[in-house]
């Protein structure tokens, strides 16, 4: 979905913050293409399937950039998803200090993404009203 959308060809999830990271590229569609190619290599080797045929294969190689408080964040993201959709693999995984970066992935330091801020503010913002 998010190829679609940096595509033009979807109407939903367009302002999704996540894409940010896409849309602040110089080739935002390349880029997912590159990143889907990656997850494409990672499905074949862990036996799963996923179609190839959604990448365009010709995409220009990059890099992104990517803050080492924005991994964190995002690993403890992953955590909480796990704790109740896979206990087995959140039991297996908690206790791991670092992750493996996606490969088109430049960590640097810093903090969490502001967009990842804004985002967090708005669920806060949500769950107190409730």
């Amino acid at each position: 979905m998010a190829k679609n959308v940096l595509e033009g060809k979807t109407k939903g999830y367009k302002f999704h913050p996540q894409l940010n990271r896409f849309r602040q590229t110089n080739y935002p569609v390349d880029m997912i293409n590159q990143y889907l190619g990656e997850v494409y290599l990672e499905a074949v080797n862990r036996n799963f399937h996923f179609d190839k045929q959604k990448i365009n294969w010709r995409f220009r190689k990059s890099q992104l950039l990517v803050t080492t408080g924005q991994i964190h964040h995002e690993a403890a993201h992953l955590l909480l998803k796990l704790e109740n959709r896979d206990y087995d693999k959140y039991i297996e995984l908690k206790s791991k200090i670092t992750f493996d970066n996606h490969p088109i992935f430049k960590l640097v330091d810093g903090e969490i993404e502001e967009w990842e801020k804004r985002q967090n503010v708005l669920k806060k913002s949500v769950a107190n009203k409730k």
